[in-house]
């Protein structure tokens, strides 16, 4: 396999020095494709999921006018043993816990700070869960079991012509898609450089047209699916995602800063994996799923829609994690513990009956070996059995 990295890494630097010699691209894609080649690359990737704007097309989503939600500091606690070896092992650069609704632990590690806004990969895709259930709850997208043609007519024809809402919510399309991160060949690599390169991510999923399965069959977890969740979104409102995540859940939340998301050529937003926020503001949107979709007294989400997408309930084969409406929750989950998960390490932790929340971003190279996904969420209950 490292051989296969090498060589298609390889393969990726002589295309862009061709490109040069030809002059096919732009300095600034030319810059953005390097800017992939060398994204989690041992001495830059902490400092690049601090700074992914710099690299990659984006768009503020405005956190509105309001005041800065407050978090009331509560007593000070002392981690699990063991904690200490978890933070450097998994390259930790950010924690912080929530204990009813009170701020007990925060800390940041190489050299970030409070004010970076750190990359949530997919931890995005929970924001735009809560979204989608404003919408659904508002009626402007009629039924959660509608063909995601409906919304967005230009997927017929495509491996998703047959899929309903509900089969992308679940990860359950059945569209053929090869998520290996470490497979420069591989779909969710050439997705990445279609966004490097600001083509259209739209086009990209629409000339996907291979299934595996039948839609609705079996949860297989491909990220391009949440792209087509944000299609069916900006197809109901004929609005942008940025917008409208700004109205609907950032600005009622009252945010320290404006987050922000990577977009394509056209603008669109990356739903899929590309909102970035800091630390805290990670834990303000947490602690307002905790309570049911309220915070600061008014309901943002609706609660009924808050429970329903995160308990599991897509057609999971046995052992694995559960998944839910872009949520997932611990193969043998607890009466209301889910997270948010994104690659290299970022989670969100909810344990709804202690009243806990847990906000981690890492730079974790190794998250994808055996063991660590069980490592980190036996961590993260015993920093809330400890509360």
């Amino acid at each position: 396999m490292r051989k296969i990295v090498k060589w298609g890494f390889r393969l990726g630097i002589i295309a862009i020095i061709g490109a040069v010699l030809t002059g096919i691209w732009k300095k600034e894609e030319i810059m953005r494709l390097m800017a992939v080649n060398s994204l989690f690359s041992e001495g830059k990737i902490v400092t690049n999921f601090s700074s992914m704007n710099n690299a990659f097309l984006s768009v503020e989503v405005p956190r509105g006018t309001g005041p800065v939600s407050d978090i009331p500091t509560g007593p000070q606690v002392q981690l699990p043993a063991g904690a200490k070896a978890w933070i450097a092992e998994r390259d930790v650069t950010s924690l912080l816990v929530l204990k009813d609704g009170q701020q007990v632990f925060e800390a940041y590690y190489h050299d970030t700070t409070a004010a970076d806004r750190r990359i949530s990969w997919s931890v995005a895709k929970s924001f735009l869960s809560a979204l989608f259930g404003v919408l659904l709850n508002e009626g402007t997208i009629e039924n959660i079991d509608d063909p995601v043609t409906k919304y967005a007519p230009t997927l017929i024809g495509s491996a998703y012509e047959n899929a309903s809402i509900r089969d992308v919510l679940q990860m359950s399309s059945g569209v053929t898609f090869n998520e290996d991160y470490l497979d420069y060949y591989s779909d969710i690599n050439r997705m990445g450089r279609t966004l490097a390169l600001g083509g259209s991510m739209d086009d990209f999923t629409t000339g996907l047209v291979d299934t595996d399965l039948p839609p609705g069959s079996i949860w297989n977890y491909v990220s391009i699916d949440t792209h087509v969740i944000g299609m069916v979104i900006r197809g109901a409102t004929g609005r942008d995602i940025a917008s409208l995540l700004s109205e609907k859940i950032i600005a009622p939340l009252g945010l320290e800063q404006s987050p922000y998301y990577l977009t394509d050529g056209e603008k669109v937003a990356f739903v899929l994996g590309g909102l970035n926020l800091t630390t805290r503001d990670y834990a303000r949107f947490a602690q307002m799923v905790l309570q049911d979709g309220s915070y600061g007294g008014v309901q943002i989400v609706p609660s009924q829609w808050i429970r329903d997408s995160t308990i599991s309930s897509a057609p999971i084969s046995a052992g694995d994690l559960g998944y839910g409406y872009q949520w997932w929750s611990p193969t043998d989950a607890r009466e209301g513990e889910f997270f948010g998960h994104g690659i290299y390490g970022q989670y969100i932790y909810i344990d709804r009956p202690r009243g806990v929340v847990i906000v981690r971003t890492a730079a974790d190279r190794l998250f994808r070996n055996d063991g660590v996904t069980e490592q980190n969420i036996d961590m993260f209950r015993q920093i809330a059995e400890a509360l």
